[in-house]
């Protein structure tokens, strides 16, 4: 609570703190309840519905619970075609988990989704908030490897 009260003073309008309001709170729980974002809601006076609507709209924004390492793999077009699907397949096949799961000691969590903004490096996924470009499969077992 103190922390979004330091926030807020940063912005002129309340409204304005949303998004970063819903960081904190997603860094604070892990994910974004609805009850964190009733609450986030209450201290900037908006609706609940407004609140959720803005929090769906982005990716980055966990709704449920998620995994110590959270793997996100682009698979919009520029991706796509330099293989995303291969990565997820492999991933799928690595973690025994599919698209949207959590392994069942909660330590990773497999996700597709939209451009990243990597699409240079191509095929690329996202773990926790590093990058990682240009995927093959020895690189993947490396990358997984150093998350043990």
């Amino acid at each position: 609570m103190k922390r979004l009260d330091e926030l807020l003073k940063l912005y002129p309008e309340k409204r304005a703190a949303l998004l970063p309001a819903l960081w904190l709170a997603q860094k604070e729980f892990g994910y974004l309840s609805q009850e964190a974002m009733a609450y986030v809601a209450g201290r900037l006076g908006l609706t609940p519905a407004y609140v959720y609507g803005v929090s769906t709209f982005y990716s980055m924004y966990n709704k449920e619970p998620v995994g110590k390492y959270l793997i996100q793999v682009c698979t919009n077009l520029p991706c796509a075609l330099m293989g995303a699907e291969h990565v997820v397949d492999y991933l799928t096949q690595k973690l025994g988990i599919k698209a949207g799961e959590t392994t069942p000691d909660q330590k990773f969590t497999l996700l597709r989704v939209e451009c990243l903004g990597a699409c240079g490096v191509a095929p690329m996924m996202q773990v926790n908030d590093t990058y990682y470009e240009n995927l093959t499969r020895e690189r993947i077992d490396k990358i997984l490897s150093e998350l043990k």
